[in-house]
């Protein structure tokens, strides 16, 4: 989360974009083409090649039988790490973080004493949180949070998960993360999470260590730290995408992509004033916000209970950050996206590719597009061209614009993986969804 100079530089990054898409006399070879190169560069990775998009087709999955994609209702094995590399960069919010997931706790019927929570220097005493007082004077306080486990240290988390395995747990696991993120510079699908000490926790160790667990394991991230996307990769044997996929169900939920900072880390103690990834996915989970206020349902399919994947669409839209939110289908899917079908799907009617999206995904388009007054009958390119400078002239305008997009490009490419008929591709589909499908209760 954080720095000042990294959301600075989004926010030049997307505004050298959208004063192309709204002013330029030439959009069609400058506008678009800048849209589309950000788009591959900054949400893909910048991989190119020429495959062509298949029709648009709805089609019914015959693959929700399957063992083990079966959704887990059952009590989770919830595990909590947070808190900052050292006092410095400890902030305030990150605390409260974590007592407003305990309230989330209570609020879903289960005790906070049942968790695992593990938050910077733990129990020793010392003054680490950085808070700002009234007279906006910075000063530090030792952390106070019930129940406790211990610090945030490499050597907590390796012991959580021999006492999960040797007690053969057969819960599936929440585990939440809310803390800082570092860019790898030299690779972004292995970018790192920082624990206490600024000891740092790349992807692909985190998948190694998840391997330590049962191959029958059941295991939900989310993770609200910078560049937190590329945690999406842990699905993958060793978090390598050259890699298969884990025989464990693996799937998360994740702040924002994983070239792009995220918001949320603040020494600031009014909470009425985080706005932040983690604070809209519980609200949306629990019903209630971090302030105790109920918030309209999530329940998008009517079926009595709120998925993790129902939470992840409210956090899109109640979420007014520039964080871009992705899920590990998402980007699974997104990095099959082709230059050529980015071209096709921004020319086809919003209200089409709208109809093909699950229950929570036409929550997601539909409220965007109201945001934004387009016409659903015309494509979301047409409706581009029609923006005036006003309705994007604020960084969180244009989130909201590339979340758009963004939802539009999963539902696309969800449909031209159903289409292609490759079982192996399906299974890996289907697996994600479950998974990202499962819940509390």
């Amino acid at each position: 989360m954080k720095p000042t100079k990294q959301r600075i530089r989004l926010t030049v990054l997307i505004l050298s974009i959208t004063g192309l898409l709204v002013s330029s006399s030439s959009f069609k070879n400058d506008g678009y083409q800048n849209l589309k190169r950000w788009f591959f560069t900054r949400v893909l990775g910048d991989r190119i090649n020429s495959q062509t998009l298949v029709d648009y087709q709805p089609i019914s999955s015959q693959y929700f039988s399957q063992k083990n994609c079966e959704s887990r209702h059952s009590k989770p094995n919830f595990l909590v790490i947070g808190g900052g590399g050292s006092p410095k960069s400890n902030e305030i919010a990150l605390e409260k973080n974590i007592l407003y997931f305990q309230r989330t706790l209570k609020k879903m019927g289960y005790n906070p004493s049942s968790a695992s929570f593990f938050f910077a220097n733990g129990n020793n005493g010392q003054a680490s949180i950085r808070y700002l007082d009234n007279q906006r004077v910075e000063k530090f306080k030792v952390p106070n949070i019930p129940n406790l486990t211990g610090s945030a240290t490499l050597e907590n988390f390796d012991d959580w998960l021999k006492k999960s395995k040797s007690n053969n747990n057969k819960k599936p696991i929440f585990f939440y993360f809310t803390g800082h993120g570092i860019l790898n510079k030299r690779n972004d699908n292995n970018n790192a999470l920082m624990l206490w000490k600024d000891t740092l926790l790349t992807v692909r160790q985190l998948s190694q260590k998840f391997d330590q667990l049962p191959q029958d394991s059941h295991i939900v991230t989310m993770m609200a730290q910078c560049y937190s996307g590329s945690f999406a990769n842990f699905i993958y044997q060793d978090g390598n995408q050259k890699k298969g996929v884990a025989l464990q169900t693996r799937c998360g939920f994740f702040a924002t992509i994983k070239t792009l900072p995220s918001v949320g880390c603040t020494p600031e103690v009014n909470e009425a004033d985080y706005q932040d990834y983690s604070s809209s996915f519980f609200a949306g989970l629990s019903g209630v916000n971090r302030l105790g206020n109920p918030v309209k349902s999530a329940d998008y399919n009517q079926d009595g209970r709120i998925s993790y994947a129902e939470a992840h669409a409210f956090a899109k839209v109640d979420e007014k950050t520039t964080d871009l939110p992705v899920s590990t289908s998402e980007v699974w899917l997104q990095q099959k996206l082709t230059e050529v079908e980015f071209d096709q799907l921004v020319q086809q009617p919003i209200i089409r590719l709208q109809s093909l999206g699950r229950k929570e995904q036409q929550y997601v388009v539909n409220s965007l597009v109201k945001l934004f007054r387009f016409d659903p009958q015309k494509s979301y390119l047409e409706n581009l061209k029609s923006l005036k400078t006003s309705q994007l002239n604020t960084d969180i305008k244009q989130a909201y614009q590339m979340r758009l997009l963004m939802e539009l490009t999963n539902i696309a490419m969800e449909q031209k993986i159903r289409n292609q008929n490759n079982s192996t591709q399906l299974n890996i589909l289907e697996r994600l969804i479950q998974c990202e499908a499962s819940s509390w209760n």
